[in-house]
């Protein structure tokens, strides 16, 4: 069986290595509430894409209730 002749270069390594970096997600905003919300989903916050309510969000009661 042949065996390579020598392990591959720090520049051939680099290039492959390259494709691996993060890129930046981008973000719009929402018409609705102006907040920033991913391009092609509904806003988290107030349920709404393209003007119009896709989804129900259910309001977070900011009150702590007391046990009694």
């Amino acid at each position: 069986m042949s065996v390579p002749k020598k392990r591959r270069t720090p520049s051939s390594v680099g290039k492959r290595r390259s494709h691996h970096a993060l890129k930046k997600t981008t973000l719009n905003t929402c018409p609705q509430c102006k907040k920033a919300v991913k391009p092609h989903q509904a806003c988290a916050f107030c349920g709404y894409y393209k003007k119009a309510e896709a989804v129900k969000v259910k309001k977070a009661d900011n009150k702590a209730k007391k046990k009694n």
